[in-house]
């Protein structure tokens, strides 16, 4: 976990897919690949911009953002699917 930000993923939402393609879209690499699944690279979590490029391409709750800042809690909505 970040300091600013948690960042979590449910893989049982995301298809077959979305791995690959979040991986490429973060632009700062806060998602990495493992197989098929996709991690969260911890070392990278607190450089998130919250952009939100992830939070509408991935399928509905299956990404998380929570600022601990704060406690705002931001979820996937699938938006630009």
């Amino acid at each position: 976990m970040g300091i600013f930000i948690e960042v979590v993923v449910d893989d049982k939402l995301l298809r077959n897919d979305d791995t690959g393609r979040l991986v490429r879209l973060c632009p700062v690499d806060i998602f990495a690949a493992e197989g098929e699944r996709l991690v969260v690279r911890a070392d990278n979590e607190d450089e998130c911009t919250l952009c939100e490029l992830c939070l509408r391409a991935a399928p509905p709750g299956a990404i998380t953002i929570r600022k601990t800042y704060s406690g705002e809690i931001m979820v996937s909505d699938g938006a630009a699917e």
